[in-house]
């Protein structure tokens, strides 16, 4: 499963530096968990709907054999079990540890260093560029995903390869009304290009 490298404090946050005066500020905002699931599930699904009939088909392989409605009763029932399987690990995300600091209600500010999630003036976590692996920009928000963390080397081969198949993104949801002006925006669009995470945007 793919999980935010969150650093300091164990994941949470903590005491961070001052920010930049040239830093890109938000107002403060709380990421929906229900939200995010949404999100992730339509993600996930769209590129993956396609595994659910494996289990489907090897459900329907004996019916070659012994033909029986039998048969497609188990494939329905493999297939709906992978759905629930597969969708559980999104669901997942929103009770990990290492992921509650993205559903805490904070103010962003973003610098060319940086970006500073802050929940108060004392607590606050700086996340670093290069933890950020690409953006999406949809018409009502930034997503900025995570880049996929890599399974541990002691993990059994299998458990890797389960862990790198069945991905769960991660990922920052920044509204276009958490920016205090269109300015604001713009320059965060224009930071963002320049750390090469967007390359293109639909019109706002």
């Amino acid at each position: 499963m793919n999980q935010p490298n969150m650093r300091g404090g164990g994941g949470g946050f903590r005491q961070a530096q001052q920010p930049s005066p040239l830093a890109i500020r938000t107002k403060k905002y709380q990421f929906d968990p229900n939200t995010y699931t949404r999100i992730a599930m339509a993600e996930v699904w769209k590129k993956e709907w396609w595994r659910a009939l494996i289990p489907f088909a090897v459900g329907l392989l004996p019916a070659i054999i012994w033909p029986s409605w039998w048969w497609l009763l188990l494939a329905v029932l493999l297939a709906a079990l992978f759905v629930l399987v597969r969708s559980s690990l999104v669901t997942g995300v929103t009770q990990m540890e290492q992921s509650k600091p993205l559903f805490e209600r904070m103010s962003y500010e973003a610098d060319q260093r940086q970006l500073v999630l802050r929940q108060s003036e004392q607590k606050a976590m700086a996340l670093p560029w290069e933890q950020i692996g690409r953006v999406r920009r949809d018409p009502d928000a930034y997503l900025l995903y995570f880049k996929q963390v890599e399974p541990p080397a002691e993990l059994a081969p299998w458990r890797r390869w389960v862990a790198r198949t069945f991905d769960v993104p991660v990922f920052l949801h920044l509204p276009i009304r958490l920016f205090n002006n269109e300015n604001d925006r713009k320059l965060f669009e224009a930071l963002l290009r320049r750390k090469g995470l967007l390359a293109d945007a639909p019109a706002a």
